[in-house]
């Protein structure tokens, strides 16, 4: 057996990966990336950190920037630069960003003579991105990058810097997937105005900070998976129903009587009486608004004289007040989120692909289908058109989605209410699909599978689809950057063990399991 006695040098990593065939091209650049960069860490599942430099990363960079004229390793080592920036990020003149930034004019030059709309430009990009001091150089170059609308908006956000000064608070959470998508109403910007204007100053900087590192987020896995693999392929994403979803029919209490046998009152457990006008519990003497087809057992009310009818008006109002996310959600932010979470840029994963998935698992017992997290429905279409819509129940907790599922499906009865404690009985469906969702409510997945376990009937199935952290610890890095408000300590997604743990615990089996690149796609069977 040899040993490789040779000490590891900044020169002899940078030799290896510039001289590295083709096929181990990767390989050689995760151990570059390694000697000079430490990825960040999901501390106690709450908070990203992201990512320091090594003691190599300073004598490193002049090294970088001299071997920047390497063809298809350029936009490799672009990236990297940017991962060292970013890691000082929180450092007041920190020396190796201060050191990065010496290779401004190299940077421009190339921005000059690289291929327009090209990998390299996606790379140069994300490097770019991090130094609001260099805007007006920065921007100069841009037309020669051919970037699109997007990507512009992108770049303009990341070279802004906060002005504690300005009278007028500064736009928040508008920034994914670009701040170009967001085309607000005036109701929508007065809101926006109101929640921002009543922050703190601290929490506006945070707020900024966390908009920029979603920002980089998208703008380096972007970057990275083109200078891998070419740049991505264009968006195909669901058309959204049409109209707001503020009307439609309203099929009223009726629509939920078929499946009343499954339900349980969310504060005791007790049965709920479905009648002509109201769902009731007896047992605890609480009452659940229903409107134009959407049942909320988030809001039970006491049954003090017309206490049911003012909360079925304020759901009625909270509808119609209902900004377009819906509608954002279909067209819009879910394909970029496959981007982002699994890795969806070259398409591997198509809308045909997850419809017959779904369609070819649901196996179901006798008894209704749940639709968990159902969102704005486009797969509980499927799902309709599989068992038939007289079998479905969807439920969500976010009224955006319910209303633009309730105009396209108003046959399906909708429900307002948490994953977190199905307001079912036990062993009540025969098939359970979260589909795209458990992400959502990462630190209580372990609860939400759960739940699934018990309010599924033996051999039942349970379908469904989310993300694994992906093995790149680039990549890895990019994901965690992503901050939504939905999770403001920052983006988390799974490791296979753990959902193979949840599982288990909820006495399900794993009967198929697939996915490409960090996509997990799972059907499992409720045991006897």
């Amino acid at each position: 057996m040899s040993v490789d006695t040779v000490p590891v040098t900044v020169d002899r990593l940078v030799k290896e990966f510039i001289g590295a065939p083709r096929e181990l091209l990767d390989e050689a650049y995760q151990r570059l990336a390694a000697a000079l960069w430490e990825p960040g860490t999901v501390a106690d599942l709450t908070l990203w950190e992201g990512g320091a430099v090594t003691d190599l990363a300073l004598p490193a960079v002049p090294e970088l920037i001299a071997h920047l004229d390497n063809g298809e390793r350029t936009g490799y080592l672009l990236v990297l630069l940017g991962l060292l920036v970013e890691a000082e990020d929180a450092v007041p003149d920190g020396p190796v960003r201060a050191a990065v930034r010496q290779g401004m004019d190299h940077y421009l030059e190339l921005a000059n003579r690289a291929a327009p709309g090209g990998p390299q430009a996606q790379a140069l990009l994300y490097l770019l991105s991090h130094f609001p001091e260099e805007r007006d150089r920065v921007l100069a170059v841009t037309e020669r990058l051919d970037l699109d609308a997007d990507d512009l908006s992108r770049l303009d956000r990341a070279l802004r810097t906060l002005n504690p000064a300005d009278p007028e608070p500064p736009s928040l959470g508008r920034v994914w997937p670009a701040p170009s998508v967001w085309r607000l109403t005036d109701e929508e910007r007065a809101f926006d105005r109101a929640w921002i204007g009543a922050l703190s100053p601290e929490q506006v900087a945070v707020n900024w900070r966390n908009d920029t590192r979603t920002v980089w987020g998208y703008i380096g896995l972007k970057a990275y998976w083109a200078v891998r693999n070419g740049m991505p392929v264009a968006i195909g994403g669901a058309e959204p129903p049409p109209g707001d979803g503020t009307e439609g029919p309203e099929p009223g209490v009726a629509i939920f009587r078929p499946h009343a046998a499954a339900f349980r009152c969310p504060a005791c457990q007790g049965a709920l009486d479905f009648g002509d006008e109201t769902v009731r519990c007896d047992s605890c003497a609480v009452s659940y608004p229903v409107t134009k087809g959407i049942l909320d057992l988030t809001e039970g009310v006491s049954d003090a004289a017309g206490a049911a009818d003012e909360a079925t008006a304020n759901l009625l109002q909270r509808l119609a007040e209902m900004p377009s996310m819906g509608l954002y959600y279909e067209s819009l932010l879910r394909p970029q989120y496959l981007r982002m979470a699994g890795g969806n840029w070259g398409g591997a994963v198509t809308l045909p692909d997850e419809d017959a998935y779904i369609a070819a698992s649901i196996r179901p017992v006798d008894g209704p289908v749940l639709d968990l997290a159902a969102g704005a429905g486009r797969w509980t279409s499927v799902i309709a058109q599989t068992v038939g819509p007289e079998r479905i129940v969807a439920l969500d907790f976010g009224l955006p989605m319910l209303n633009v599922l309730r105009r396209r499906l108003p046959e399906v009865p909708a429900v307002r209410s948490s994953a977190l404690a199905l307001p079912f009985e036990d062993a009540s469906f025969g098939a359970v699909i979260c589909w795209n969702a458990l992400q959502a409510f990462p630190d209580d997945a372990a609860t939400a599978i759960a739940e699934v376990g018990r309010c599924l009937r033996p051999g039942g199935t349970f379908t469904m689809m989310t993300f694994l952290w992906d093995a790149d610890p680039v990549c890895r890095h990019f994901q965690a950057a992503h901050y939504f408000p939905s999770r403001p300590a920052g983006t988390l997604f799974f490791e296979l063990d753990e959902i193979k743990g949840w599982l288990a615990d909820a006495k399900l089996v794993i009967r198929e399991q697939s996915g490409p690149g960090s996509f997990i796609f799972i059907t499992a069977e409720r045991e006897g």
